[in-house]
């Protein structure tokens, strides 16, 4: 990188295409530590389900979830939800820099309470038969193949989704129909969690509580200026300095 006449670096060629193109959807300030929600997601998730492969695991059913019955078609909305985070969370980097990393602080908490209860309580259920070759059946059946029946309390599958809506919720740049949608659509995904068995009611609501918990602790504490500090020196590194100058 050269340098300018006031002796800093310039910025680096990956800002310059940045600001061209990425930038309209995700600030840089928010590019990584969005990507890293979802990679700490996955190495918490996954890395907990190694760990805890031989582990003793606890079935938490109940006779109430016993009676909520099998409906292969709510895998739709189950798979579906990945988009729904990808771009609720792209709408949540627009907030003021500040806010976003309050956001991001507690989305890292929550997943790493969630990994303490995979690893101190690690949980399974016994799926049901699918049968049929329908759509909805082979959705389901893949999505048996892909995630073992193991990290089921708390639900990160609800707890995301619930993070997606309050994380928008009163944000004025956000249309007021939008956020009525994302917290529908988030009651949507905890009922098709239930629907294709792959959790059961505690687990929902044990998500949501962690959920709200871990983003209160984000806007209400100052730990966030830690990981925001952390994000800068690796933001730097990427993007040269001068990158966060308007």
């Amino acid at each position: 990188m050269k340098k300018n006449k006031m002796g800093k670096q310039n910025k680096t060629k990956f800002a310059k295409f940045y600001e061209r193109t990425i930038e309209r959807w995700i600030p840089k300030y928010g590019f990584l530590s969005v990507i890293f929600c979802f990679v700490f997601n996955s190495l918490i998730y996954t890395g907990t389900q190694i760990l805890m492969g031989k582990a003793k695991h606890f079935d938490l059913t109940t006779s109430l979830d016993n009676a909520i019955p099998f409906v292969p078609a709510w895998a739709v909305i189950y798979l579906g939800c990945f988009l729904f985070w990808a771009i609720n969370y792209i709408l949540i980097t627009h907030q003021k820099k500040e806010d976003w990393f309050r956001f991001a602080t507690g989305d890292y908490l929550s997943r790493i309470v969630c990994g303490i209860f995979f690893v101190l309580l690690p949980t399974t259920n016994v799926r049901p038969e699918v049968t049929g070759s329908g759509f909805s059946e082979c959705l389901v059946q893949f999505v048996y193949f892909m995630d073992a029946p193991t990290n089921l309390f708390p639900s990160i599958h609800c707890l995301v989704s619930w993070m997606c809506f309050i994380g928008i919720r009163g944000r004025k740049y956000v249309p007021k129909w939008y956020q009525v949608f994302s917290c529908l659509f988030a009651i949507a995904v905890f009922a098709s969690t239930l629907f294709t068995k792959q959790h059961y009611i505690i687990d929902i609501i044990a998500g949501v509580i962690i959920a709200q918990i871990c983003y209160y602790i984000g806007y209400h504490t100052n730990w966030h200026q830690w990981v925001m500090k952390q994000f800068d020196k690796v933001n730097k590194a990427v993007f040269g300095e001068g990158w966060d100058e308007e």
